[in-house]
C-alpha cells in the first residue's frame, strides 16, 4: 500500500514516511529516529491496515497508513506492504475512520470507574462512543486522596484510562462543611495544602462548580487562592461556572469571573460544557465568545468543551431551589419547606428560576429519587397534572421525599453552533445518569454537526474531540497517532457513527466503532465488546515523588 496524505481533494503520493515525518507528526524527535525504530521492528501484536488514518493534528486531512501496535505504544506508521511484518493480529480498517481515541474532559464517571461491578468498570457507554480516556472529579467533585484513587483504579482495572482533577467542593466540604460562610484563614490555608497535596500526587487540575451549594458561597479571591496551587504546578483550572443564566450574577460576569481567576492564579482556564442557558441569555454566544478572544489575544490560555444536546442535565434541586434555601443541604431545606416565614419566599424565588429554564413543560424528569416511578419520562407539567398541584407545588413535594434528575430543554440551536464551531471549544460530554449524554455524545456530534450539518469537518471533530484536550491539560503521549506514543485509537464507521440513547431512553450504547484500542489492548474487536480492562489512572506527574513537591502538607 502507498502512503498518501489526502489534502482536500487531492491525493498527494509519498514514497516514504520519512520524508514528511517532520511536518505530518509532530512530537517525533527526527525522521531519522522514527525510521530508525521502525526498521527495528519485525514483530507486530495489532497492525491496523486501510482507511482513512487522521494523525490528529489540527486542519490536517486523513492519509492512507498502516499502525503497527506493540505492548501499550505505537511502533511504526507507513506501508506495512513493504516489510516483512509477523502479525498477531490484523485489523481491516478499509472503509472506515481512523483516529485517536477520544478525551472527554467532562464526566462523571466516577461511581462507574470505581464499582466493584466488572461491567461498570469498562465504562461501555463511553468506549462504543470511541472515547480512551475520561476526566473525573469535575463541578468541584474531586477528591483530594488523588494516591489513594488511583491506587484503588489501578487495582480493580479500568476499561477507560482515568485522568483526575481535585474538586472545590469536595476540599471545601472536608475543611468548612455545607455552611454558608467563608473560610477563616487557617481552614483556608487547610484548603491549599489538600489541593497542593493532590496536584503533587498526580492530579491534572482543580476543578470547580460555583453554581453549586457550598461552592457558591466562596468568593472569587478563594477560588483564586486554591486555583493558584494548581497553577503553580502546571495544572489547569476547570469550571462550571457561578452563573450560566441569569440566577445570580449573569452569564456574562460569571465568564469573566473564570478568566480573572485563570489570570490571577496563573493556571490555564476551561470553561466546562460552555452555553447559554435559558431564554434570558439566548443569543448571548457571540459576546462570550468576543470575551474569551480577547483574553486569548491578551495571551491568557483559556479553552471550553461543550456537549451537542439542547437539553441541559441537573437535579430539580439545582435547577429551581435559590441558593440560600440549600444552606446546610437538602436536609435543611425541608425543613425550611415548613416554616411560614420561609416557604412563601422559597416558592417565589422558585417560580422565578422555574419562568429562566421555560416553564415546566421545558422540564423532563429523567430520574425519580425518593417518589413514585410513574413520573419518570413526564414534565414537571405533566406530574403537576397528576398531582392536582401547581408546578412550584409538585417539585416541592418531589423534594420533600428525595429529589429528581432532569433533562432541561433551554438552549437554542444558533447558540450551540456558535460555540461549536470555535477552534478552543472541545467536545465533552458532562456525562451523568438520566441524560443520553452519557452514551452518546461524540456520535451525536459527529451524527449531526459534520455529516448532517457540516458545521465541521471530520479532522476539525477529530482534534477537538482528542488532540485539543490532551494538549491543553498535559496529557503527555495521547490524543495524536505518532510513534512512540501510547496506541489509544479508535476505528469506525463514519457512515453508522451515531447516538441510540435519547431522553427518553437515555442508555443506549452508541453504533459505529468498529474496533477500539486503549494502551495497546482491543476493547472492541470487529464490533465486539472484548471485556479488556486495559485503561490506566493516568499521573500528570508522570512517577514524580510526591515528596518532591508537597510543602505544606506531608505525602502519605
Amino acid at each position: 500500500m502507498r502512503l498518501n496524505i489526502k489534502t482536500h481533494n487531492r491525493a498527494i503520493g509519498i514514497a516514504s514516511l520519512g520524508m514528511v515525518s517532520a511536518a505530518l507528526i509532530p512530537g517525533c524527535s527526527s525522521s531519522a529516529d522514527m525510521s530508525e525504530r521502525a526498521a527495528n521492528t519485525s514483530e507486530l501484536e495489532i497492525l491496523i491496515s486501510g482507511g482513512d488514518v487522521y494523525i490528529g493534528n489540527e486542519g490536517e486531512g486523513p492519509i492512507e497508513a498502516d499502525i503497527g501496535i506493540n505492548g501499550e505504544r505505537i511502533v511504526f506508521i507507513g506501508d506495512a506492504s513493504k516489510r516483512a511484518f509477523s502479525v498477531k493480529t490484523q485489523v481491516d480498517a478499509n472503509g472506515l475512520t481512523v483516529a485517536p481515541g477520544f478525551i472527554d474532559p467532562h464526566t462523571h464517571a466516577t461511581g462507574d470507574l470505581f464499582s466493584e461491578n466488572e461491567e461498570e468498570r469498562q465504562n461501555l457507554n463511553y468506549l462504543t462512543q470511541g472515547v480512551t480516556t475520561v476526566f473525573i472529579g469535575n463541578d468541584g467533585g474531586g477528591d483530594p486522596d488523588i494516591a489513594d484513587r488511583r491506587e484503588d483504579l489501578t487495582r480493580l482495572g479500568v476499561g477507560t484510562n482515568a485522568a483526575m482533577v481535585v474538586g472545590h467542593g469536595a476540599v471545601r466540604q472536608e475543611v468548612v462543611g455545607l455552611a454558608d460562610r467563608q473560610p477563616t484563614q487557617a481552614e483556608l490555608d487547610e484548603m491549599k495544602g489538600l489541593v497542593e497535596k493532590a496536584m503533587c500526587e498526580g492530579a491534572f487540575g482543580f476543578s470547580s462548580g460555583l453554581y453549586y451549594t457550598p461552592q457558591n458561597y466562596s468568593t472569587t479571591e478563594e477560588v483564586v487562592a486554591l486555583a493558584s496551587e494548581a497553577g503553580n504546578q502546571n495544572g489547569y483550572y476547570d469550571t462550571h461556572i457561578r452563573d450560566e443564566s441569569s440566577y445570580s450574577i449573569g452569564l456574562r460576569a460569571a465568564i469573566s469571573e473564570a478568566i480573572e481567576i485563570g489570570s490571577r492564579s496563573g493556571a490555564p482556564t476551561h470553561i466546562s460544557h460552555i452555553k447559554a442557558l435559558g431564554t434570558d441569555v439566548w443569543g448571548a454566544s457571540r459576546d462570550i465568545v468576543d470575551l474569551v478572544e480577547k483574553a486569548r489575544a491578551r495571551g491568557q490560555q483559556v479553552t471550553a468543551d461543550q456537549y451537542p444536546w439542547l437539553a441541559s442535565g441537573t437535579r430539580i434541586s439545582n435547577a429551581l431551589l435559590p441558593s440560600w434555601a440549600l444552606d446546610g443541604g437538602l436536609a435543611e431545606t425541608r425543613k425550611r419547606f415548613e416554616r411560614a416565614s420561609e416557604i412563601e419566599k422559597i416558592e417565589t424565588e422558585m417560580a422565578e428560576n422555574l419562568r429562566r429554564r421555560g416553564g415546566a413543560e421545558k422540564i423532563l424528569i429523567t430520574h425519580i429519587i425518593g417518589s413514585d416511578p410513574e413520573y419518570n419520562n413526564k414534565t414537571l407539567a405533566e406530574v403537576s397534572r397528576m398531582l392536582n398541584l401547581d408546578a412550584i407545588g409538585a417539585a416541592i413535594k418531589i423534594l420533600k421525599a428525595g429529589d429528581a434528575r432532569i433533562a432541561s430543554f433551554n438552549m437554542q440551536e444558533s447558540d450551540v453552533e456558535y460555540f461549536m464551531s470555535q477552534p478552543w471549544v472541545m467536545t465533552g460530554s458532562d456525562g451523568s445518569s438520566g441524560h443520553p449524554r452519557k452514551y452518546a455524545s461524540f456520535p451525536k456530534k459527529y451524527s449531526k454537526y459534520v455529516v448532517e450539518k457540516n458545521t465541521l469537518t471530520p479532522s476539525d471533530f477529530i482534534y477537538r474531540s482528542a488532540g485539543l484536550a490532551a494538549e491543553s491539560f498535559g496529557i503527555k503521549e495521547r490524543g495524536f497517532i505518532r510513534e512512540g506514543y501510547f496506541a489509544d485509537i479508535v476505528v469506525f464507521d463514519p457512515d453508522a457513527f451515531k447516538p441510540n440513547a435519547n431522553y427518553s431512553n437515555p442508555e443506549l450504547l452508541s453504533d459505529g466503532v468498529v474496533d477500539l484500542i486503549v494502551n495497546g489492548k482491543l476493547a472492541i474487536q470487529s464490533k465486539a465488546i472484548t471485556g479488556e480492562l486495559s485503561g490506566r489512572a493516568l499521573n500528570s506527574k508522570n512517577g514524580q515523588d510526591a515528596r518532591d513537591c508537597v510543602r505544606g502538607v506531608p505525602s502519605k
